[in-house]
């Protein structure tokens, strides 16, 4: 089983990124994860990665391309996988249409978390995350026993730099710019399953199941 899931920043995707990796035994595939690995293994695709990373300079499309082409060649890939927003263009769907073919490999779901922009501004500037083991939080549905200290390690909660009400706009702004053309990018393939993405997460779990299957 090979899946997307999409959705705006705040709307959940790796909260159920994670559900569906362990209910579905799929590898999570992030683009960032596999940067980091490419570049802690000195491959020639993570050099040239960290040269731009280096300069905090976005690393382009042909390098991406490398990574993800690398790591769906692998063996593991077999059992299925989850992209966790990502393409995040038209040009990367695209591309990624071509390396799927590539590998003789498709898409069968593209699940959509569908939330509110009023919502996100609620659940992501109320967010807080332990500066050690990255713990989420939020002050109005799950905060720390303690205040600023986490429930897990006792590391210190904070709000990170994203989780502004400014730094959300901006990304909102981002998203609807670039990302939400690939939604419609993929409307024609019919795979696209919108979630309401505002419920409890173990609902939206659930009509996520009744989607993929039990």
């Amino acid at each position: 089983m090979n899946i997307l899931i999409m959705g705006a920043p705040g709307t959940g995707k790796g909260t159920m990124s994670a559900l569906i990796k362990d209910k579905y035994d799929v590898v999570h595939v992030s683009t960032g994860d596999m940067l980091r690995q490419a570049v802690k293994d000195k491959t020639e695709i993570g050099l040239k990665a960290q040269e731009y990373m280096n300069k905090g300079a976005l690393v382009p499309d042909e390098v991406i391309h490398g990574i993800i082409l690398e790591r769906l060649a692998k063996d593991d890939i077999k059992k299925g996988f989850l992209f966790d927003g990502y393409p995040r263009t038209v040009e990367q769907a695209i591309d990624l249409d071509n390396i799927l073919e590539t590998l003789n490999l498709k898409i069968d779901y593209i699940i959509n978390l569908d939330v509110d922009d009023e919502i996100l501004k609620e659940r992501i500037t109320g967010r807080r995350t332990c500066s050690n083991c990255k713990a989420i939080y939020h002050i109005k549905t799950h905060a720390p026993k303690v205040e600023g200290v986490c429930d897990i390690c006792g590391g210190q909660v904070i709000q990170r730099k994203d989780d502004t009400l400014e730094a959300l706009s901006n990304r909102l702004d981002a998203y609807y710019a670039s990302t939400k053309p690939v939604m419609e990018y993929y409307e024609k393939t019919g795979l696209i399953r919108n979630i309401d993405g505002s419920k409890d997460p173990k609902e939206v779990f659930l009509d996520i199941k009744a989607v993929l299957g039990e």
